[in-house]
């Protein structure tokens, strides 16, 4: 018998259904940031409230760049209140031709005014991308303004970024100069606390970029200090600051200043005896950490001078390879910094020079310096070609032991690890693998997972330190080379991230000290040798709970202590003591059943996962050589100062 057909659905009425003109609402001023801040400063976490600082700052450096300030101080109130005080020029206070406001009232309640728009102003600035002072006030529950300029000083006040004082002058002025005070809206922000060592570090940053400028930062909370960033030798000092204690190859550094057609080219180069690269590019006093033109030039210019200075000294005389730019750059520590009067970023992120010109700039200038070092100073360019030749020698080992694994892969018909159980799934981006510390939690996380697109690794043990190691070493690693292979990407040289199997790679160790450990160890091998996975946002890392608190048929399962308590007063029932209360300890995820394990850590609608993401790459770089370098020093001094902030001390 034939089913009827179902009747059409009636469409609703087009003709209005309550939406109309009116429907369309009209965000006027700054109301647009207050409903959307995230849109505006990234997020309404830690994050965006620093970047409220580095908003005020960014404008003070400003006047740095055009050679107008050379002091800024920068100060965190008792109240987490932030006064940014400069002796540039003062923002305009004369009327503005067409707002018919004053010059600083329309900067700090327009969106996309401010004088880095005309090139008369500032011929080289780190701002025009929509973001501003207007927007600190816009999220700012008080924002207060002092301008001193043409003999006067001017006041102003705002309140949610609503004008509630007229400028009016307050008395005489004393130089020239702006201070900004404000309050960020705790109603907006979910963390308003400042961060003494996240600003310190880009404060101490803008000052090593700029080494005419001294910038102070004091924080006047209990137990607060104040550091003064100064650094005559600009990037010089940088350099030297993130080498730390590795040992340098070569006592004088190669540092390089020239301008060629508008756009000024600065940068300092050392190498040391280990094997990380650590390059670092700035434009315009912004952190490019996705590179561009830029860093194509500088690394160009640095492979081409290396190797024709090799042939011309005969060094390569008896070996069958050129030195490529993963050899030359062994051991290097790198900072490039461009002026550029018109940069083009790529994307609203502002992390990669889009100018084609400038790659072509940058690489004649570090052609020409490297060039005239070398012939200055050759035992230097020989030590640094030595190491490239031994850098390039382990490359072509590592190559060898990759084409017996892929000859390996070709014979057995492609076969993955066998201790990987995949997921049926094979859309890379509905698909994630777990990568477990232990055969016994593996064979648990294998059991409580969905086929479908969760996939399980069990690792045995600790792999290797890879911050101590070449690649030929690390591609000798049995786990590591697991991993890889699962993975899909390749690593190094053949690294591709559209070949990644999965666009969720989870680390899932014991709440304990060891897998702690073997949770540094994965994550310093992802940083080193697959950092775009980080980049991509593909790496996170699994929450298990650490208690299980019970009562009958009734359980929870905590994540910290405070969690537990909670949870054993509401069981308690307001009694007296832990009665009947089962409160069970997870040492490790091999106590957990795979119902258990699953419901707490692998079940998206109810587990908790943390995304690896890398804000800052220069305080990245400096932590992992840290902790996973060879000095022992630093990090016991880390210890020594970090101790306090333990939360789950495990004895």
């Amino acid at each position: 018998m034939a089913k009827a057909k179902p009747e059409p659905k009636t469409p609703k009425d087009k003709t209005n259904g309550g939406y109309q003109a009116d429907s369309i609402q009209v965000l006027k001023g700054l109301e647009a940031v207050r409903r959307r801040p995230a849109m505006y400063i990234g997020s309404v976490s830690a994050r965006g409230l620093h970047h409220l600082v580095y908003e005020v700052v960014d404008n003070s450096v400003d006047e740095a760049l055009a050679g107008y300030a050379t002091r800024i101080d920068v100060t965190i109130h008792a109240d987490d209140s932030i006064t940014v005080v400069d002796n540039g020029r003062g923002i305009p206070v004369d009327i503005h031709k067409t707002e018919k406001k004053p010059g600083v009232e329309v900067a700090l309640t327009v969106l996309h005014a401010g004088g880095k728009f005309d090139k008369n102003t500032y011929k080289v600035s780190g701002g025009l991308h929509g973001v501003g002072v207007s927007v600190v006030n816009a999220l700012s529950e008080k924002l207060e303004v002092w301008v001193e300029r043409d003999g006067k000083k001017h006041h102003m006040a705002f309140a949610h970024g609503d004008t509630t004082k007229k400028l009016e002058v307050v008395g005489k002025a004393k130089g020239t100069g702006t201070t900004v005070w404000f309050k960020p809206d705790t109603k907006i922000f979910t963390e308003t606390r400042f961060d003494y060592a996240t600003l310190a570090n880009r404060l101490r940053e803008l000052a090593f970029l700029n080494k005419s400028l001294t910038i102070t930062l004091k924080d006047e909370r209990k137990g607060g200090k104040e550091e003064t960033f100064f650094y005559k030798g600009g990037l010089v000092e940088f350099v030297k600051w993130l080498l730390g204690n590795r040992k340098p190859l070569h006592q004088k550094m190669i540092s390089f200043d020239a301008t060629r057609e508008g756009v000024e080219v600065e940068g300092a180069v050392q190498y040391d005896d280990q094997y990380s690269e650590n390059t670092f590019t700035f434009v315009n006093n912004i952190n490019t950490h996705e590179g561009g033109t830029h860093l194509t030039g500088f690394k160009s210019a640095l492979t081409r001078t290396i190797n024709e200075w090799a042939k011309k000294d005969g060094i390569l005389k008896k070996e069958e390879f050129t030195l490529s730019g993963d050899d030359v750059r062994e051991g290097l520590t790198c900072v490039i910094h461009v002026k550029v009067k018109d940069p083009q970023f790529e994307g609203q992120t502002k992390t990669k020079l889009g100018n084609s010109e400038v790659e072509g700039i940058v690489k004649s200038v570090v052609n020409e310096a490297l060039g005239d070092f070398f012939d200055k100073n050759p035992s230097v360019a020989r030590a640094i070609i030595a190491k490239a030749v031994s850098a390039a020698r382990a490359r072509e080992a590592a190559r060898k032991a990759r084409e017996l694994v892929r000859r390996k892969n070709a014979l057995e018909g492609g076969l993955l690890p066998g201790k990987l159980a995949d997921c049926s799934l094979t859309d890379p981006s509905l698909c994630e693998m777990y990568l477990v510390e232990g055969d016994s939690a593996g064979g648990s996380a294998k059991q409580g997972r969905d086929r479908s697109f969760q996939a399980i690794l069990p690792l045995r043990g600790k792999i290797l330190n890879v911050q101590k190691a070449r690649i030929d070493k690390i591609l000798s690693n049995e786990e590591i080379r697991t991993m890889i292979t699962a993975i899909g990407t390749g690593v190094g040289e053949d690294f591709k991230i559209t070949d990644a199997r999965y666009h969720k790679i989870i680390i899932m160790t014991d709440a304990d000290v060891d897998g702690a450990h073997i949770r540094t160890l994965l994550l310093t091998f992802f940083y080193k040798e697959m950092k775009d996975l980080i980049d991509a946002g593909y790496i996170y890392i699994a929450q298990p709970p650490l208690f299980r608190v019970a009562k009958g048929k009734d359980e929870y399962y905590a994540y910290d202590q405070r969690e537990r308590e909670t949870y054993v007063k509401r069981l308690a029932n307001g009694e007296a003591g832990h009665g009947n209360i089962v409160i069970q300890r997870y040492k490790g995820l091999g106590e957990m059943n795979p119902d258990q394990l699953r419901d707490t850590t692998m079940d998206p609608a109810r587990r908790t996962l943390l995304k690896v993401t890398m804000e800052d790459a220069v305080e990245a770089s400096d932590l992992f050589e840290t902790l996973m370098g060879d000095e022992v020093e630093p990090r016991r001094k880390f210890i020594e100062e970090n101790a306090k902030f333990v939360r789950n001390l495990d004895v």
